[in-house]
């Protein structure tokens, strides 16, 4: 977000209907939102799909923006939300896990851990590897991957994080940490079985 935390959009430009202002917008907050849409659904179609609606809808309701939120705030709020709607019309079979609104600390503790630190970095950050933490965190419910994305790879504060999903912070820090336990445990799997392997050559 660092070129859109940088760049001053004039909320007041947007609202006069400023083509130049909304194509600075655009420029500003394109690559986090595309990125978004990509870590929730996967392809790069649907993530250019969430990235024109996002803007499409920004630019229908500009007038309806108070100003009570940051402009990046409200901006991931619509994307977030046009996400979420193109994997429910893509996923119409009713899951529990995914529209869980109870967030307790139960079942948390992974029943697998391995020691990453005996795999040299190189290993850690391989195409292989980095496909198997791509497919973990698409493998969260929805409401643990879109706080996980927000948080550990936009790097959205755990605050602005719970503005744009209208969660309580603490709610947020427990989907954070179920997200994170769940990947730590599905990506021990795919490590051990890589030091299984490099143990018996």
């Amino acid at each position: 977000m660092s070129n859109a935390e940088t760049t001053k959009i004039s909320i007041d430009a947007l609202r006069n209907g400023d083509r130049a202002e909304f194509a600075r917008m655009v420029d500003a907050y394109s690559a986090p939102i595309y990125r978004l849409g990509l870590k929730m659904l996967g392809n790069s179609q649907d993530a250019e799909d969430v990235l024109q609606n996002t803007f499409l809808n920004a630019l229908t309701h500009l007038a309806d923006f108070q100003g009570r939120s940051s402009l990046s705030t409200w901006l991931y709020r619509i994307a977030s939300n046009e996400a979420l709607m193109l994997m429910r019309r893509k996923k119409p079979a009713f899951n529990i896990e995914d529209v869980q609104t109870e967030d307790s600390d139960e079942g948390l503790m992974p029943e697998i851990f391995v020691d990453w630190s005996l795999l040299p970095e190189d290993e850690l950050l391989t195409g292989e590897s980095k496909s198997a933490i791509d497919r973990a965190i698409a493998s969260l419910p929805e409401n643990l991957r879109m706080a996980f994305v927000l948080r550990d790879i936009e790097d959205i504060s755990i605050k602005e994080t719970a503005e744009i999903l209208n969660l309580t912070e603490s709610n947020v820090k427990t989907r954070l940490l179920r997200a994170r336990m769940v990947l730590r445990e599905q990506l021990s799997v795919y490590y051990g079985e890589r030091l299984t392997r490099k143990e018996e050559k």
